[in-house]
């Protein structure tokens, strides 16, 4: 008998080596001696950071292109955030664009298109969400964390309480407002992503698909929402996957998470089963088309690997699955890896 299906490996954005202990970034004296050896990360509006490019393999491996703390004065500035230290060194994030030369280099996108992104001075400016599985894991963990923290300060510039503004402490881990003395922390929201899989066997045989109406014809993934208040994470998948497409799962098992910081989320991947036979129905406005499709399917769709210009238009009925830098791939990975 088949086992269970697993992670064969940790999703693109669930990998940081750096230590981030709350002690570090409470220890004032110990950063600011620390800041002229230490480097920062910067990241633009758009959400891109520089890279460099350290391999061919898989059209492009990167590692984050870091700059000289010191570069921005003799200690952390106003708007700098601690990341933590990784490999003796301590990691900071601070806002930063490439420069307008207009050159821009072509590089494989994560959802299997194209793309023009900018160029200056020998370094690529990506952002996360396309490309964070193309660094390496020090670098994916850098990036993750300074995006959510960037992404939340945007976000808690005012107090939720009393409306008035906010300032930043332990260095861009905490926002306090002096008006009503409240202190909050980066938020999180818990949102459930579930591999439905039918009965059949112990991984079964075919996986319910669905798309979104805004996704390119042919996008299908797996099925996901965010937790509600007072509700736990089984009764959330339940809950989706019955909105969504009104089927009822069982045996429902956790398999693993990643932090998606676009804005402030944590996916927290569950595998459950479901009768294939019984009919699906779409949330209207929700999910525009719903299917089972077969392992065979699956794989054939993970082995194409194709990279295609803007503005491609798949064949009808053509399987295009997730970017890789989502859960949902590693999911679907693992899945179509299994037997029945």
């Amino acid at each position: 008998m088949s086992a269970p299906f697993e992670f064969g490996a940790l999703p693109a954005l669930s990998r940081s080596g750096a230590d981030r202990q709350e002690t570090l970034r409470g220890d004032r004296e110990r950063l600011r001696d620390r800041w002229p050896d230490a480097r920062v990360v910067l990241v633009g509006q758009a959400g891109r950071a520089p890279v460099r490019k350290v391999s061919d393999q898989d059209g492009g491996q990167f590692a984050l292109s870091t700059r000289k703390a010191q570069s921005f004065g003799d200690e952390p500035p106003e708007d700098a955030l601690f990341l933590g230290e990784w490999d003796g060194a301590d990691y900071w994030t601070l806002p930063g664009e490439p420069a307008d030369t207009g050159e821009t280099i072509r590089v494989r996108g994560g959802w299997g298109y194209w793309e023009e992104v900018p160029s200056a001075d020998g370094e690529l400016w990506v952002e996360l969400r396309g490309h964070g599985h193309k660094l390496d894991d020090a670098s994916a963990g850098l990036l993750t964390t300074a995006v959510a923290l960037r992404s939340w300060h945007r976000r808690a510039r005012f107090c939720a309480q009393c409306g008035e503004t906010t300032s930043r402490t332990q260095f861009g881990w905490a926002s306090w407002c002096a008006s009503c003395e409240r202190e909050e922390y980066p938020r999180t929201d818990p949102a459930v992503i579930c591999l439905v899989h039918d009965d059949v066997g112990t991984n079964g045989e075919h996986v319910l698909l669905a798309r979104q109406p805004i996704w390119p014809r042919g996008r299908y993934s797996v099925l996901a929402g965010f937790v509600e208040a007072g509700e736990s994470l089984e009764g959330c998948v339940q809950r989706e996957i019955r909105e969504e497409v009104g089927a009822e799962v069982w045996g429902i098992r956790y398999l693993g998470s990643q932090p998606w910081p676009f804005p402030r989320s944590i996916m927290l991947g569950f595998a459950a089963r479901a009768d294939a036979s019984a009919p699906l129905w779409p949330a209207d406005g929700e999910i525009e088309e719903a299917n089972w499709y077969s392992r065979a399917e699956v794989r054939a769709a993970l082995a194409a690997d194709e990279v295609h210009e803007p503005g491609f238009e798949p064949e009808p009925g053509a399987l295009l699955l997730p970017g890789n830098s989502s859960i949902a791939k590693v999911m679907l990975n693992a899945w179509a890896a299994a037997e029945a």
